[in-house]
């Protein structure tokens, strides 16, 4: 273990041969796959950490069927691995919060998630009952409102390390009409939020593409290393 001065912060690093001892887990977001987790997947790996980028229908089952499965699956594929981190967009982060509520995971270490609907969104609300939609979005998706059937609503605080990445950037000024305050096309930044969450950082970003951009990753990587974000020249 060493320190290393990075501004005004120190800054704990974990050196590589701890790292590598580590396994990451990826959870993808509703009507995505896998390979929308593939840069992050090798820029953890380059980082000398194991990557388990799991793979789920996202709009097969519901949130407490694709919770079940998604995490048992990444737990699993991490065998031995010291230390269990994940790192999850959109519906995942969902999914491992459901996970939690009722389950343990033996060696647990850091989770972040990127535009998580923690509160539920606007956007499920809005368009929950336009023919078609339940096809569209499955079970799960029906569930990611604000309303009474809102399970992000339903689960308690946050009680294990969670750093949470919100983006402030839309693609879809649409579906950004549906939003309160500041949103990432998707999810407003203060749906993001959670009780009990560690650290909170705002990004430029939009929700499509933010699992993708360099800079959310190196703010990953950080939180994974350090607990917190580096918050040096981000501001």
């Amino acid at each position: 273990m060493f320190f290393r001065i990075t501004g005004l912060l120190f800054v704990f690093l974990a050196p590589a041969s701890l790292a590598a001892e580590e396994c990451v887990v990826l959870l993808h977001g509703l009507w995505r796959t896998d390979s929308s987790m593939n840069r992050m997947e090798k820029l953890l790996a380059e980082a000398s950490y194991q990557v388990q980028n799991i793979e789920y229908l996202s709009t097969e089952e519901s949130v407490d069927v694709l919770a079940g499965k998604s995490v048992e699956a990444g737990v699993q594929a991490c065998g031995d691995a010291m230390a269990i981190h994940f790192v999850t967009h959109s519906m995942g982060g969902i999914l491992i919060r459901q996970y939690l509520e009722h389950n343990d995971i033996d060696r647990l270490g850091r989770v972040v998630m990127l535009g998580p609907p923690n509160q539920g969104s606007e956007v499920i609300d809005r368009y929950a009952d336009w023919p078609g939609f339940e096809w569209f979005s499955g079970p799960a998706g029906l569930q990611l409102g604000t309303g009474e059937a809102s399970v992000p609503r339903a689960l308690g605080p946050a009680d294990f390390d969670l750093g949470i990445i919100a983006g402030n950037r839309t693609l879809n000024p649409i579906l950004s009409q549906s939003l309160p305050g500041k949103d990432d096309g998707k999810v407003s930044v203060e749906s993001t939020r959670v009780e009990g969450m560690n650290d909170h950082l705002e990004m430029p970003v939009n929700h499509v593409f933010m699992m993708r951009d360099k800079d959310v990753i190196e703010q990953v990587l950080f939180y994974l290393e350090n607990g917190f974000f580096n918050r040096v020249g981000a501001e």
